[in-house]
């Protein structure tokens, strides 16, 4: 396997302002499926945290009464606690909407505050493109002493309500509202990558770049500013302690960091024209399958995107796509519901016009039949590269919003056939291939190991098409005689009128799913 044909090079990462390692070997990645399996393994963590280590945080929204485990801590008491212990505690929030927009700025000051109080320092950052948001989840713990336990977690997972769900998603009690659809305790799936070795300090070093960003904290709303300065809310970032050493390797698998940031006035200092590794490292791996594309994504949005999935069909005649996405968009409404829709439907209808035999998608429901809401952002590819992060399929995430993906490439050969799924000798990798078939079996209600079916793409497709097509006839049929296994339902989104899709197109486009590139980058249609 040559890395080069999977990782992007300095090159093509495309920001000459880059100064961190373009990958790096000797890594331990662990999959942590689920937000109270992610949330067990940072309350383990954290609390072992003694004075003078570091935690450093970015999130999207945090909640300071999410309860991190069913008796708690909640995540104010977790952070708090090591502030106090005398940790340096250091996060970076998306300062956000305000909660009348059913966004979480008051969530996330609060967080901020109550850290503040216990000796933290937790910063609302708007140093974002006009509409867009900080959309990176990240939690860094770093050992000055002993750089052996440094750990760092990374993924889709935010340290808020919702996310503490498990395998039987029966959702969580600190549930956010969402479309009726869901229930009052929204089924939540989710992943994200616990890492150990180099690249933590990788992971560290994204963390203070956008730390030590010199640009105003200000936001672009004055009556925020003004709030702010009522407040006396913090504006300036402290300084960082030193940075530790990189830990010494920990395991087989070689990490690349991937990153949206987009092009901005003021610019970032680290991506002063952008950078959209997120998007090159996804198209560079896309030419390379020949067998299976496994997608869980919480958006599938964009036909720019359906393009480059479209490109890797054809090129690859025998390449199947499997997709699972939500049923339903996480909001309803007349007004809200058709410029969430209109997206998929786009990007779907680009990829089936590709290969219509060869796109499989679906979305998944509890054992009640509760629609689960499928937040994870995981691609695997020919049992080769594993990405998973913060960045979604869509326009969005590749380009407008800060994005953090971690992509593994896994040292240690899978031996079960097919040894090289893509036929290129690059051959499948413990790794990848576990990840994909602990997804599967959930999605298909199997145990531990149930999966010598599931080795294989094409009999992969069959398992899961079956037990799709299987569920999605016992609801037809009223739901009589016992329900069969599996959670898979095929995907069937919904159809717009005309009328709708003339004013809900435009303001997907503008406002849901807005382009950062520069100018002449969209005119190029090039990432």
């Amino acid at each position: 396997m040559r890395v080069e044909d999977w990782f992007l090079t300095a090159a093509e990462r495309g920001n000459p302002a880059y100064r961190l390692p373009d990958w790096c070997a000797g890594n331990r990645v662990v999959p942590l499926v689920h937000g109270a399996v992610y949330f067990a393994r940072l309350v383990e963590e954290v609390r072992a945290l003694r004075s003078g280590d570091h935690l450093f945080f970015t999130d999207w929204r945090g909640d300071t009464d999410e309860r991190l485990c069913p008796d708690g801590p909640t995540v104010g008491e977790l952070f708090g606690d090591a502030a106090r212990r005398g940790v340096v505690v250091k996060g970076l929030m998306w300062r956000s909407h305000s909660d009348e927009l059913s966004y979480s700025e008051d969530e996330n000051r609060q967080l901020g505050d109550v850290v503040r109080e216990a000796g933290g320092e937790v910063l609302l950052d708007e140093r974002v493109r006009r509409t867009g948001s900080h959309h990176q989840k990240l939690v860094v713990l770093r050992h000055p002493d002993d750089t052996a336990r440094d750990v760092a977690f990374a993924g889709g997972i935010d340290l808020c309500h919702s996310r503490r769900d498990d395998a039987r998603h029966l959702g969580e009690p600190q549930a956010l509202p969402m479309s009726r659809a869901y229930g009052d305790r929204p089924p939540w799936h989710d992943v994200q990558f616990e890492v150990r070795g180099p690249a933590v300090g990788m992971l560290d070093a994204v963390f203070r770049e956008r730390w030590e960003d010199s640009h105003s904290l200000d936001p672009h709303n004055p009556a925020a500013l003004l709030r702010d300065l009522i407040s006396r809310a913090d504006l300036v970032a402290g300084p960082l302690p030193e940075q530790p050493p990189e830990p010494d390797p920990a395991g087989p698998a070689l990490v690349q960091v991937l990153r949206t940031y987009p092009a901005k006035r003021p610019p970032y200092p680290f991506a002063p024209r952008g950078e959209r590794s997120v998007a090159r490292g996804y198209a560079k791996a896309l030419r390379r399958p020949a067998r299976l594309v496994y997608l869980e994504d919480q958006y599938m949005w964009s036909p720019h995107i359906a393009r480059l999935l479209a490109d890797a069909l054809r090129r690859s005649p025998q390449l199947h796509m499997v997709v699972v996405v939500p049923r339903y968009a996480d909001v309803d409404g007349r007004f809200a519901l058709p410029p969430n829709q209109v997206g998929r439907l786009q990007a779907l209808n680009v990829c089936r016009k590709a290969a219509p035999d060869r796109v499989h998608v679906f979305d998944v429901e509890n054992h009640e039949g509760i629609p689960v809401y499928v937040h994870a952002k995981v691609a695997v590819m020919d049992d080769t590269w594993a990405c998973a992060g913060s960045a979604n399929l869509n326009r969005r995430s590749w380009s407008h919003d800060s994005e953090l993906s971690v992509a593994v490439l896994d040292e240690t050969r899978d031996g079960r056939e097919p040894t090289d799924p893509g036929g290129h000798g690059d051959e499948a990798r413990t790794f990848a291939r576990k990840l994909r078939l602990e997804l599967m079996r959930e999605h298909l209600d199997r145990a531990q190991g149930d999966d010598d079916d599931l080795v294989d793409p094409e009999s992969a497709v069959r398992a899961f098409n079956a037990a799709a097509d299987a569920l999605d006839a016992w609801h037809r049929g009223g739901r009589v005689g016992p329900r069969p296994p599996g959670r898979l339902r095929p995907h069937r989104p919904e159809r717009l009128p005309l009328l709708t899709k003339l004013w809900a197109v435009p303001v997907y486009r503008l406002v849901y799913d807005p382009d950062g590139r520069p100018w002449r980058d969209r005119l190029h249609d090039r990432w």
